[in-house]
């Protein structure tokens, strides 16, 4: 089996913004290991949210190939894309993205009712992470009652809810205090060099960055580093 969690050769991406045509991406190659820690930095503007967008299937690139855990997903169909997003990607946002009227159990049950997991395995899965992000006390809790580092670690607890391999996290610390941004920062540490998982965090922060194992700069739709 391969060792390679992500390949992308050559990747470009362009939008069409009232007849201007923008060059977001701009022969993207980016090669990932498996269970290794890879920050992305770049000033605004230089295409950060697109390439998270593909390396996270939720958009496809103009030309080139993405192979994502050695499969072709540019050649996917719709149905095809969501379930490899499902069952292999979770997601991590700086703005947390809780359902505002669900509480913390709920919320990290959610992705497990679209993969069809039955009502008591979601249940229990959902207190177990919880609990392991020292939440257990905030289970019954609607997001606005949560801090925004409990907020995150729900997040968090969220996107580990179908057994990912891969985790995207997009600036996690950008909405947190310095003492939350570390927790959360920590957290994800912990996830990427005790449990394996293969983690890409999008960042401005360089402290944030510096615990990566290799870190890239994006500028002008190109990457470098």
């Amino acid at each position: 089996m391969s060792t390679t969690a992500i390949q992308m050769y050559q990747v470009h991406k362009r939008y069409n913004i009232e007849d201007i045509e923008v060059h977001a991406l701009r022969g993207i190659d980016l090669s990932v290991q498996r269970g290794e820690f890879v920050a992305i930095m770049g000033p605004s503007g230089s295409g950060k949210s697109t390439l998270m967008n593909l390396l996270g299937c939720l958009d496809l690139p103009d030309t080139g190939t993405y192979r994502l855990e050695g499969m072709d997903v540019t050649r996917l169909g719709g149905d095809a894309l969501s379930g490899i997003r499902n069952r292999t990607i979770g997601f991590i946002f700086q703005s947390f993205n809780l359902l505002p009227r669900t509480n913390a159990l709920e919320n990290v049950e959610t992705p497990m009712i679209y993969a069809g997991v039955d009502k008591f395995e979601r249940r229990e899965r959902a207190r177990a992470l919880l609990q392991k992000f020292g939440l257990a006390d905030r289970l019954y809790h609607l997001p606005n009652q949560l801090s925004g580092g409990q907020q995150q670690r729900v997040a968090i607890a969220r996107a580990l809810a179908n057994g990912p391999t891969i985790l995207l996290a997009d600036e996690p610390t950008g909405n947190l205090d310095s003492v939350s941004g570390a927790e959360v920062m920590d957290i994800l540490e912990d996830l990427n060099s005790n449990e394996g998982m293969t983690l890409i965090v999008i960042t401005h922060e360089h402290e944030v960055a510096a615990r990566a194992h290799r870190r890239l700069t994006l500028r002008d739709g190109a990457l470098d580093g």
